[in-house]
């Protein structure tokens, strides 16, 4: 009974501490909702079948509840990004109005078509650390024309957690300091992750600009990068490295 209580009060705590980090860096944070679906290859085009009725349904009520972008993978995982300001918004049910205006019974119909998709699916939080994002023209999650994405997941111990923020800044550092135009976003893992990790995201027109940009950066930073990409190098537990794409038609954001 001890062990339940103290658990209970880690898992209070850490709440508090959630909000307060959102609450008190909202200038250099920016904390969003995950939902991911890891989606069966097979059912692919019966998943996004699904996920256009959803955003169409959405469009024609105009529901203002909520809103997303979505990014899906290579390794079939659809993500769906939503901005937060506060912890207190997770507690709401934001496709209540659209069932209240389709009904019940229309709204459990639109929503069993993902039910076949999937085996596995979740939500979690992160946030982008505007401090760390190196984009000097002004950050954006959409840059026009660049819907493809590389995604780098940087693993590391939690208790290296402030190393590896100097590191990363140092990384940015580097790149400001020769002026490089590979621009990029950092996101931090939040609450729902058991894992300690930077997620850096990438955008390109497409896969082959992709590789032109990184080979001319790779020149551009030349020698100065081995010492700078070593200490993140030193600090990280494991890569992972994925690519995927952008997908207007499967995001929502209401009418004004």
């Amino acid at each position: 009974m001890k062990t339940i209580k103290s658990t209970l009060l880690l898992a209070i705590m850490a709440t508090l501490c959630f909000n307060t980090t959102i609450a008190q860096n909202n200038d250099k944070l920016q904390a969003y909702t995950v939902h991911e679906d890891w989606v069966k290859p097979a059912m692919v085009m019966q998943y996004e079948k699904a996920a256009t009725a959803l955003v169409e349904k959405m469009k024609e009520h105009n529901i203002k509840s909520t809103s997303w972008l979505t990014t899906s993978t290579d390794n079939f995982r659809y993500l769906y990004v939503t901005p937060i300001e506060n912890m207190a918004e997770l507690d709401q049910n934001v496709f209540a109005p659209l069932q209240k205006k389709m009904g019940q019974e229309a709204f459990g119909e639109l929503m069993s078509g993902f039910n076949p998709c999937y085996d596995k699916h979740g939500d979690y939080i992160i946030y982008m650390d505007k401090e760390l994002t190196y984009m000097p023209n002004g950050i954006t999650q959409k840059p026009e024309g660049e819907n493809y994405r590389k995604f780098i997941y940087i693993y590391f111990s939690p208790k290296n957690t402030s190393k590896m923020r100097t590191a990363m800044k140092a990384v940015k550092d580097l790149f400001a300091s020769k002026k490089s135009t590979n621009y990029y976003r950092i996101y931090q893992s939040g609450f729902g992750n058991m894992d300690s990790y930077y997620m850096v995201a990438i955008a390109a027109k497409d896969p082959i600009e992709m590789e032109q940009k990184s080979a001319a950066n790779d020149k551009l930073l030349g020698e100065d990068a081995g010492p700078v990409f070593g200490r993140v190098l030193g600090l990280s537990l494991k890569f992972e490295e994925y690519t995927g794409n952008m997908r207007p038609k499967l995001a929502y954001s209401p009418k004004d």
